[in-house]
């Protein structure tokens, strides 16, 4: 599998789309890296989340969203899906390659779907687009791929989803927008068979402590997450760890990130950055 990184930046994006502090200045001046909102595409067909950015997170990084064929929604939050583009997606506007593109998510995901869609969405286009309504506990098939989500701790209003995605014995975890995840969610993995080459962790908080409560993670909250998927047999001391998801919050100037890559033993992802496994 490639795992292209399109998008590696929180829900305000790096620099904040509307922030004029400190850091956000540093990073404007080139002493960061700047990163669009979440989102990583496998292969060129599957995309994990579908964010604002994700038409120039396409141009930027030489990707075709004509040529994906499946979409999985972590969740509604608009920085991890956005539907208002699925409009475009035939009728005049397109020509298409991929006669159908196949949408999962929760409920939520599902609603938001059809509220952004709503006034706008022609018939002919609309009759390429399958939604599915998946939950936590259950394995899919998508093509080549297996996936298992598992559940996230992040909304208190909706069944949020991380992602196990496998190709040809390959596995890929996809850990984002969570705090540290329940036990049983890792049952579920090891039940059904995960072992993951790579595992891409929410690092929003980057190395400062935050309160337990947060829907995010810092990187000692990878760490012992890590020590947990080692634990259950579904990584081991070979997978590769990526941080991403940065907030301007955390500081991700290059210096800093660089500190974090050094001393906690990670690889820091940036937009465009590829790693096949």
């Amino acid at each position: 599998m490639k795992i292209k990184f399109l998008g590696t930046g929180a829900a305000e994006g790096v620099p904040a789309m509307f922030c004029d502090c400190d850091i956000c200045k540093k990073i404007r001046a080139g002493e960061g890296e700047k990163r669009t909102r979440s989102q990583v595409l496998i292969d060129g067909e599957l995309s994990v989340d579908f964010p604002p950015d994700a038409f120039a997170n396409c141009l930027r990084h030489g990707a075709e969203p004509g040529k994906i064929k499946y979409i999985f929604a972590t969740h509604s939050h608009m920085d991890h899906f956005y539907a208002h583009d699925f409009i475009l997606r035939g009728y005049k506007y397109a020509k298409l390659c991929v006669p159908s593109l196949d949408i999962f998510g929760n409920g939520e995901v599902m609603k938001v779907f059809g509220e952004c869609t709503a006034r706008e969405m022609k018939a002919d286009v609309a009759i390429g687009i399958n939604l599915h309504e998946i939950k936590t506990g259950t394995v899919y098939y998508a093509g080549y791929y297996k996936i298992i989500p598992f559940a996230a701790e992040h909304s208190a209003t909706e069944e949020c989803f991380l992602y196990y995605i496998e190709r040809d014995g390959k596995g890929y975890i996809h850990f984002y927008d969570t705090g540290k995840i329940k036990e049983n969610s890792l049952e579920v993995l090891k039940n059904n068979g995960a072992k993951a080459q790579l595992v891409a962790f929410d690092c929003t908080f980057g190395d400062t402590l935050k309160p337990e409560s947060c829907r995010h993670m810092s990187i000692y909250d990878n760490l012992l997450m890590k020590e947990k998927l080692e634990q259950y047999g579904i990584i081991d001391s070979n997978t590769k760890i990526i941080i991403t998801h940065f907030s301007h919050n955390c500081n991700p100037t290059h210096e800093h990130i660089a500190r974090i890559e050094r001393e906690f033993g990670v690889s820091a992802a940036y937009d465009g950055m590829e790693i096949e496994i």
